[in-house]
């Protein structure tokens, strides 16, 4: 038996009917076995301070957030895109994590990342902005092509399950060379 894999979730929207939080359960459903996910929420994190940024000063859910992220075995952000970028809740988490520079929980830490919006290219700006962030980082980057759910409220019923085989079967096989990525 291979050894459990933890990920750490990140959905980049706050909404209560977010489509990345959607993306993210479907992904949980049809993550592969080995894989336990281990969900994050950015909404409790205050605006990036520096001043506050120092052990012992942290707020609790930065503390949280940033232990979540270093005790996983890799990362997956889904994000939304909004201006031709991720939103500035996610890079807000982003830069709580990327603190201190060279030994934050994202420096070296394998990282993917899906796009998810109405409109037709799946988010693949934002995700484009994403990947210059995390490599600015020093993240390790899972080379994928990539997951861009374009026209996503069409693939998803009204309770928000992700109803489009399609794409199921496409998320299903990248969790799964994810996974196996992980373990090398």
């Amino acid at each position: 038996m291979m050894n459990e894999l933890t990920i750490a979730t990140i959905a980049g929207s706050l909404r209560k009917r977010s489509l990345s939080k959607a993306l993210l359960r479907a992904m949980e459903e049809l993550a592969p076995e080995g894989v336990t996910f281990v969900g994050t929420d950015i909404g409790a994190l205050p605006h990036y301070d520096g001043d506050l940024d120092e052990d012992g000063r942290r707020p609790e859910p930065v503390e949280v957030f940033k232990k979540t992220m270093a005790d996983a075995d890799g990362v997956l952000i889904v994000t939304p895109e909004y201006n031709h970028s991720i939103p500035g809740v996610l890079k807000n988490a982003i830069d709580w994590a990327s603190r201190p520079g060279f030994q934050a929980p994202l420096t070296h830490k394998p990282v993917a990342f899906a796009g998810i919006s109405p409109g037709a290219h799946g988010a693949v700006r934002a995700q484009m902005q994403l990947e210059s962030i995390l490599v600015g980082m020093h993240s390790t980057i899972f080379p994928h092509r990539g997951v861009a759910v374009g026209g996503a409220p069409a693939k998803f019923d009204d309770d928000l399950r992700l109803s489009d085989q399609g794409t199921r079967d496409f998320v299903a096989a990248f969790l799964t060379q994810y996974r196996d990525w992980l373990r090398g």
